[in-house]
């Protein structure tokens, strides 16, 4: 196990109002995030981070992720072209989530699926239909 490079969580009052970033990972170690595009506000993905994956994210400004199912960190877009580059990083108040703004590169996609978004399905009568 790595030690992370982001200092412990500190009192609720520091994680909500304070100034330094000290992500709440579970006990995983990992952090959901978010990616919106920074110029429209889709919502392009969700994902999990563990310390590494946000330390590069905000050390190389393109987006990292870590893969539950793979375990492993790995730069989104590293073999689609799809890369994100992080135009702003914002945590919520308690620290326990990342958005990140993004801009897709490659075709603009961010699912590897094909679409431009993960969230392409819509549910409907209690089933699921395609709507890019």
């Amino acid at each position: 196990m790595t030690t992370s490079p982001f200092p412990p969580p500190g009192a609720k009052t520091d994680l909500e109002r304070g100034p330094v970033l000290t992500p709440n990972f579970n006990a995983d170690g990992l952090i959901a995030a978010i990616a919106i595009h920074a110029d429209t506000g889709e919502v392009l993905m969700f994902a999990w981070m563990n310390a590494e994956a946000l330390s590069l994210t905000l050390s190389t400004g393109e987006a990292h992720y870590y893969s539950r199912s793979r375990q492993e960190l790995w730069r989104k877009g590293e073999t689609s072209g799809q890369l994100q580059i992080v135009a702003e990083a914002r945590v919520d108040c308690d620290q326990d989530a990342v958005l990140l703004k993004v801009r897709p590169q490659g075709d603009g996609g961010a699912c590897h699926v094909g679409f431009r978004s993960c969230f392409y399905r819509v549910v409907e009568n209690g089933g699921l239909v395609e709507r890019p």
